[in-house]
C-alpha cells in the first residue's frame, strides 16, 4: 500500500526527468573514482591498475617536497577566491540596475548582450584575449600608446595575469547569474514596495531594505556552491591564456596536474594531487552547507 502511495505521487515525472542525468552522473563521475587508487601506486600504464606496484603515501610525500607544490595551491585558492568574490558582487549590482529600467525591450536587450560570452568556450575567448591584450598589435595597448602610455604584456607579466583572469571571468559569466537575480525578484511581492513609498522610502532605502533581503535566500545560495569550487580556479581558462612566464602567479591545481599526469607521464603523483584538492573542496563545500543552514537558515537539501 505504501509502495502505492509513493507511485502515485505528483513528483514521479519529475524523479523520471532527472534519471538520465543520474546515470550519466553515476556513470563519468562515480565510475572512475576507482582509478583513485593510482594515487597509492607507482603506476605502470604496461602493468595497468592491478598489476602496479603499491606504493603507499610516496606519492603525496613527493608532492609535499615539490618546490612549486605550494605556490600552485597559493595560486589556486587567490585566484578562485577572487573571481568567487567577484563574480557575486558584480551579479548583483547589475541585477539591481537592470530592476531600475523601466523600458522592457532596452531591458531585455541588455539582458542578452551580457548573457551571450557565458555560451563561448575558452578557446574561443582565449583566442579573443590573446589578439584584444596583444602588446603589439591589440587594441588595448594601442588606447594606451595614443594616451602616453608603454605597451604592457597583460598575459606575460604576473602582476597583471591574476587582475586578467578575474576579469575576463566576470565578463564570461555574470550575465547568467544576473538572470538568476533577476528571476529572484520577481518573487517580491509589490505590496512591500508600496509600503515603503507610503512610509517616505527613498528608492535606496527600497533596495536595502526591501530588494535585497528578498534576494538573500538566492544569494546564499549561490555563495554556499560557489564555495565548494574554491579550488577550482578554472583550468579551461588558465590552459588557454597562460605561458611559462606567468607560471609564478597563475599555475594553478589543474595545470600543474596536467603538466605532471599528461605531460610528464607520472600518473600516480597526478591522482595524489587531484585526490587531495578533492578531499579539501569536499571538506569547504561541507562547511559552507552548514554555514547556510546555521547563518541563514537555508537549506539546500
Amino acid at each position: 500500500m505504501l509502495h502505492r502511495v509513493r507511485w502515485k505521487s505528483p513528483y514521479w515525472p519529475l524523479h523520471l526527468m532527472v534519471l538520465p542525468g543520474l546515470i550519466l552522473v553515476l556513470i563519468y563521475s562515480y565510475g572512475p573514482m576507482f582509478g583513485i587508487v593510482i594515487a597509492f601506486q607507482k603506476f605502470m600504464p604496461a602493468r595497468g591498475i592491478f598489476d602496479s606496484p603499491w606504493s603507499g603515501l610516496d606519492n603525496f610525500r613527493y608532492v609535499l617536497d615539490m618546490p612549486d607544490s605550494m605556490r600552485v595551491l597559493r595560486n589556486t585558492v587567490i585566484i578562485a577566491f577572487l573571481k568567487i568574490v567577484a563574480g557575486l558582487i558584480v551579479p548583483i549590482i547589475v541585477s539591481l540596475l537592470l530592476n531600475e529600467v523601466r523600458k522592457e525591450l532596452f531591458k531585455r536587450g541588455i539582458q542578452t548582450l551580457i548573457y551571450l560570452p557565458h555560451f563561448l568556450s575558452w578557446i574561443i575567448l582565449g583566442g579573443i584575449l590573446i589578439d584584444i591584450l596583444s602588446p603589439s598589435t591589440g587594441i588595448v595597448n594601442q588606447a594606451l600608446s595614443w594616451a602616453g602610455i608603454e605597451p604592457i604584456y597583460f598575459l606575460g607579466d604576473n602582476s597583471w595575469f591574476r587582475p586578467v583572469l578575474v576579469i575576463s571571468d566576470v565578463w564570461k559569466e555574470f550575465g547568467f547569474n544576473t538572470i538568476v537575480y533577476l528571476a529572484a525578484l520577481t518573487s517580491i511581492s509589490p505590496a512591500l514596495y508600496e509600503a515603503a513609498i507610503v512610509d517616505g522610502a527613498g528608492r535606496w532605502k527600497q533596495t536595502w531594505h526591501i530588494t535585497l533581503p528578498g534576494m538573500m535566500p538566492i544569494i546564499v545560495l549561490l555563495t554556499t556552491l560557489s564555495l565548494g569550487n574554491v579550488l577550482n580556479a578554472g583550468f579551461d581558462q588558465v590552459f588557454n591564456l597562460y605561458s611559462p612566464q606567468v607560471y609564478e602567479s597563475g599555475d594553478i591545481i589543474d595545470t600543474f596536474v596536467y603538466r605532471i599526469g599528461l605531460v610528464d607521464a607520472q600518473y600516480g603523483v597526478a591522482t595524489a594531487v587531484g585526490l587531495f584538492k578533492s578531499f579539501v573542496s569536499f571538506i569547504f563545500i561541507s562547511v559552507s552547507y552548514y554555514l547556510a543552514y546555521r547563518l541563514a537558515h537555508y537549506r539546500i537539501f
